[in-house]
């Protein structure tokens, strides 16, 4: 089996080397970028299993290439671990909700990032358990786990994988109230290294990718406990509260 190829983009030497000796001891191979306009370069040649790259690089910020890379179809899906010294909790949500799929601060464990990465990338695996039979309907829209589409009638709405799979349980647990750690164990896994805030990040891109056709109000957050969906339509969910109040 080919080793998987990460491509870290890191302009201060003494790191890209650390990384990179780090994941060629764990059996990956690894390609190198100093800035944001090398690495677009090696990108339209091929696509990596991932990339990890700095905040702070010459000329395009790590943080804009996040987000020219997930406004791309091609590379949309990319598993993407932003490093950075940056420490702050708003530069952490910030990167997170332009598209990062994890965070990691220097200065790091070795260790600790080849977990991150194996983490990420057994996360992004195709499922290895059956798929439901029948796609899943409910308040107006459809899930159809074979196709991997989310429709509301004839509207595709267009979705991350991870969006997707948390849609996805939500779904199929619908009205109850899940904490951002279950969140975490059932839609990451329970052997990732993510925090909390990772489904904060990602529950705001699936309102955002609902709100065509205005689904967004489906995915409730109740304050101090997590997240639901909100199964009922809305003309009866709106007739439920009044005969309620």
């Amino acid at each position: 089996m080919r080793p998987a190829h990460i491509l870290v983009i890191e302009n201060e030497p003494a790191i890209q080397e650390l990384i990179a000796l780090n994941l060629s001891m764990a059996g990956y191979a690894v390609l190198r970028a100093r800035d944001a306009e090398s690495a677009l370069l090696m990108l339209e040649d091929s696509l990596p299993a991932m990339v990890m790259l700095d905040w702070n690089l010459p000329g395009q910020s790590g943080l804009s290439l996040i987000r020219r890379l997930r406004a791309q179809p091609r590379t949309r899906e990319l598993p993407i671990i932003m490093v950075t010294a940056r420490c702050g909790e708003p530069d952490k949500i910030m990167a997170l909700e332009s598209g990062a799929d994890d965070y990691m601060t220097k200065p790091f464990s070795p260790r600790e990032m080849v977990a991150r990465v194996h983490a990420l990338l057994r996360r992004l695996q195709p499922p290895t358990q059956p798929q439901p039979a029948d796609a899943l309907q409910m308040a107006g829209l459809r899930l159809d786990p074979h196709t991997l589409r989310v429709t509301a009638g004839a509207r595709e709405l267009a979705m991350g994988r991870v969006e997707f799979k948390l849609l996805s349980f939500l779904m199929n647990h619908p009205e109850r109230v899940h904490t951002r750690a279950q969140l975490l164990d059932q839609v990451w896994g329970n052997a990732v290294y993510l925090d909390e805030r990772t489904v904060d990040a990602h529950v705001g891109r699936l309102r955002s990718a609902l709100q065509p056709s205005g689904h967004q109000e489906h995915i409730e957050t109740v304050r101090g406990s997590g997240y639901r969906f909100v199964a009922w339509e809305r003309g009866a969910r709106a007739l439920n509260r009044t005969a309620g109040a």
